[in-house]
């Protein structure tokens, strides 16, 4: 039977850091409460000591989203847990999120703590959140550039003193799947206590490798995945939540786990943070971008006339979108050609469809896309008769 997969969603907070995707409290809220339709288990809300705006919107959407866990995200210092505390109040399902780095580049260039100050600052961060809540999770920061030893000492610190989750993050997006599949799997088995806790991962894309990254752990035993819509965050950005919800619904054989996301609610949510940061994402993203379900070359336009299962593995509509598309280019053929007449309400004859298409490529090498007037044009021109009712459209 699969296994369930956490989800847990930190657009609103890794997402929103990087340059260009802040939001206002409105405009974070209905993210929120798109995000809680959208089926994520945990909804990082934001950093609460970092901003009185950022404070606000935390506690708003605690207030607001009553269906999911809210999480604060708060450094290993007494101020940012009180401060994340007291903006979680109102949640019905609140957790801190607490970190503190634990490689030596991190201790050295930037806390400038020895390992056991940090060690101490870890377990004594965890204990002051668990006078809030129960939910505690706790994370190593640049957890894959550290050393195994101390990452088990302080992971198991954390345990100890009530973290019901470790996230073990790629910070940097260093490690490559095999790698951190076997950290994953080292420390599930060393830290102490880790059968009362809940393994988190959190990857970042500097390699482009933070959705295999995510999965190789899940095959390792991770059971909580922290991801953003479309991929966004610091840098090169985050796993994608999108990627690897597909992922899991169309290889079960090789990924047998699950989770609550709906799916058919990943487009519009996609389509919806595009709307309120105003960056899109590019064309050829996986599952929500432009081009995802579009098609250009005759052989696959062809092919996915006869049957989508051709070149698509799963249906649009399974993502969210109504349907796919065939874009007519240069490298389209005549049975896309023909569909694309037929949808826009023409008929034509074998030999006027040869005419057609004889038109209909002068055009495509002058122009990247040929536009539904060109199309118009050239069907009148070769003399189409027009259909009673068009068909549908493609």
């Amino acid at each position: 039977m699969a296994e369930a997969i956490r989800i847990f969603d930190t657009t609103l907070r890794d997402g929103e850091q990087a340059p260009g995707f802040s939001m206002q409290p409105a405009e974070k809220l209905r993210m929120a409460h798109a995000l809680q339709e959208l089926g994520v288990d945990v909804l990082e809300a934001g950093f609460p000591i970092a901003s009185e705006g950022d404070f606000e919107g935390v506690r708003t959407v605690a207030r607001e989203c009553r269906e999911l866990s809210v999480a604060g995200l708060a450094r290993a210092v007494e101020a940012d847990i009180r401060r994340a505390g007291e903006a979680l109040r109102p949640a019905a399902r609140p957790r801190i999120h607490t970190f503190i780095a634990t490689s030596d580049i991190h201790l050295e260039h930037k806390l400038k703590k020895s390992r056991a100050q940090v060690l101490e600052d870890a377990g004594a961060a965890v204990r002051l959140a668990r006078q809030y809540t129960d939910d505690v999770e706790f994370s190593a920061e640049d957890a894959t550039r550290s050393d195994l030893d101390y990452l088990v000492e302080v992971l198991s610190a954390a345990v100890e003193a009530g973290a019901s989750t470790l996230n073990i993050p790629d910070t940097v997006g260093y490690c490559v799947p095999s790698e951190y599949g076997a950290l994953i799997a080292a420390l599930r088995q060393r830290v102490r206590g880790a059968e009362k806790v809940i393994f988190s991962v959190h990857c970042h894309n500097d390699l482009g490798l933070a959705v295999a990254n995510s999965l190789a752990a899940v095959a390792a035993g991770a059971r909580q995945i922290e991801c953003t819509i479309n991929g966004i965050g610091e840098r090169a950005g985050n796993a994608a939540l999108e990627e690897i919800v597909m992922a899991t619904r169309v290889r079960p054989d090789q990924l047998p786990y699950h989770t609550r996301i709906a799916s058919e609610k990943l487009y519009p949510t996609s389509q919806m943070l595009s709307a309120i940061t105003g960056v899109q994402v590019q064309p050829n993203k996986a599952i929500v971008g432009a081009n995802a379900f579009a098609h250009e070359a005759g052989i696959h336009q062809d092919g996915v006339l006869k049957s989508p299962l051709t070149y698509e593995i799963m249906t649009p509509q399974t993502v969210g979108l109504p349907q796919n598309q065939l874009v007519l280019g240069k490298h389209s053929g005549r049975h896309a050609l023909q569909a694309r007449l037929r949808a826009l309400g023409f008929e034509l004859s074998r030999e006027q469809l040869q005419a057609a298409y004889n038109r209909f490529s002068a055009v495509a090498d002058q122009k990247k896309t040929v536009r539904e007037d060109d199309l118009r044009l050239i069907a009148e021109q070769v003399g189409a008769t027009v259909a009673e009712k068009p068909v549908a459209a493609v």
